[in-house]
């Protein structure tokens, strides 16, 4: 992400309570992990568009800069490696990223079943 993004989202982001009216679409990714988490067991429930909930875990092991993707409470994986840098920087900053689904696919790849977005809510003008 450019640095001038990354300036304009920290100016824009919403205040905790304010309300969003519309989104930037930061980045569009395929889940990291899906295999190895409840991604499987939940497949049948999840649905496009279901919002998802995005964690910082600046302590894993495997990397400094993970980002976890959770669905209703269950860890469906992360957010790609080389794609998580931007969003880690943005999280520790105090930005309120939202995430959702945006595909779901019968592939046999895990990396092709599920893409989810990253989104930055904007504030209406005061």
């Amino acid at each position: 992400m450019r640095a001038w993004l990354a300036l304009l989202l920290c100016c824009l982001l919403p205040a905790v309570g304010a309300e969003t009216q519309a989104h930037i679409l930061l980045q569009d990714s395929p889940l990291a992990g899906f295999q190895y988490h409840a991604g499987k067991q939940l497949w049948d429930e999840m649905k496009v568009g279901d919002a998802l909930t995005l964690a910082r875990e600046p302590d894993n092991p495997y990397d400094a800069r993970a980002v976890r993707v959770d669905w209703r409470g269950h860890k469906l994986g992360y957010v790609p490696r080389r794609e998580n840098a931007d969003i880690a920087r943005l999280m520790d900053n105090g930005a309120k990223l939202e995430a959702r689904i945006s595909r779901l696919g019968e592939a046999r790849d895990p990396w092709q079943r599920i893409r989810f977005e990253i989104l930055a809510p904007l504030q209406a003008p005061q």
